[in-house]
């Protein structure tokens, strides 16, 4: 009996659809693909056809003149074994990943968090930290690689009238991702309107409430503040490490100008001084693509980019609804 009547009921959904009714889902089918059409177009020219075709590259030899030939994994075990930059260059971006990121997105904070809480001259401090955010990247680096310059740079200066170490910072390979640190901590500007614009948001009332309940300043930004501007954080968490993934012109800028070459017309300047410190994965693209003219172990490092960018993406993703979980439920 129960078979019986599932399968009355299963002829009853596969009842035949009215014609009328087929016409509408149709054109509502073709609306729907209508207004989606720019953005298909766009992510298949710009995502799916360059990621398409920096996988078929990969496994050819192609030096960008001559037609490209099957070579199999060949680039690959090139990279991983035999190319002199490729660990150390994936040593360095995972650093600055780690270390640059973690201090940007605590610094960005810490200063959103002062110009909320300033009575008085607001505007001007809004704008001293938004200002270097604007210079534009090749210009401020030059800039910061002549302040930390040793010698003559003013921080060294000022740091040995203090009595300070002074150090080599872009000539030095221990000072250089420091340096580089640095520079992105002065160009805080972006993650400070965001983190400004999450503070002012977040309700007084919870801050009265928790101040009646005797919290004091650290238990109302560890209870309060904290849970309010946890998605705000993972934003700038995720976006920075896309971001630092795609290091390339500040690192290779400092490195040059550090260096003291100035390459003349034609000549080409081995990134990565000193040491190879300031290499990073983006460089070796370009190293190898434009300046080896190696396209297919470009493509292949381009590729491992990509799938570290996706894991750090795909992980913090996954660990963002236990973190506001955790801090929902601390804050509760």
């Amino acid at each position: 009996m129960a078979l019986g009547r599932a399968g009355r009921e299963g002829r009853a959904e596969r009842a035949p659809v009215p014609p009328a009714l087929r016409r509408k889902r149709r054109r509502e089918a073709g609306a729907v693909l209508g207004f989606l059409s720019p953005w298909l177009i766009g992510f298949s020219f710009f995502f799916v056809y360059p990621l398409v075709s920096t996988v078929y590259f990969s496994f050819m030899h192609y030096d960008g003149f001559g037609a490209p030939s099957w070579v199999g994994l060949r680039n690959y075990v090139y990279v991983f074994a035999t190319y002199p930059h490729f660990w150390q260059a994936l040593r360095n971006t995972l650093w600055l990943v780690v270390v640059m990121v973690a201090l940007r997105t605590v610094f960005g904070i810490g200063i959103g968090l002062l110009i909320t809480k300033v009575k008085t001259g607001g505007n001007l401090f809004r704008t001293a930290f938004y200002l270097p955010y604007l210079a534009p990247p090749v210009a401020a680096t030059i800039g910061f690689a002549f302040l930390l310059n040793p010698g003559t740079g003013p921080v060294d200066h000022f740091l040995g009238d203090l009595g300070l170490p002074q150090p080599g910072w872009f000539n030095d390979p221990g000072w250089s991702k420091p340096g580089l640190t640095l520079l992105a901590l002065w160009g805080i500007g972006d993650l400070m309107v965001i983190f400004m614009a999450a503070l002012l948001d977040v309700p007084t009332a919870q801050y009265e409430a928790a101040e009646l309940d005797g919290a004091g300043p650290w238990q109302r930004f560890r209870y309060v503040t904290l849970p309010n501007i946890s998605p705000i954080i993972m934003f700038a968490v995720v976006t920075g490490v896309i971001q630092t993934m795609q290091y390339y012109t500040q690192a290779i800028v400092a490195g040059q100008v550090a260096s003291g070459v100035i390459g003349g017309s034609g000549e080409q300047f081995e990134p990565g001084y000193p040491d190879g410190s300031t290499w990073t994965l983006p460089q070796l693209v370009y190293n190898l693509g434009f300046q080896r003219f190696d396209e297919g172990s470009a493509c292949v490092v381009s590729l491992l980019l990509f799938v570290i960018a996706m894991a750090f993406t795909g992980l913090l993703l996954r660990r963002r609804s236990g973190l506001l979980d955790d801090l929902s439920e601390a804050g509760g």
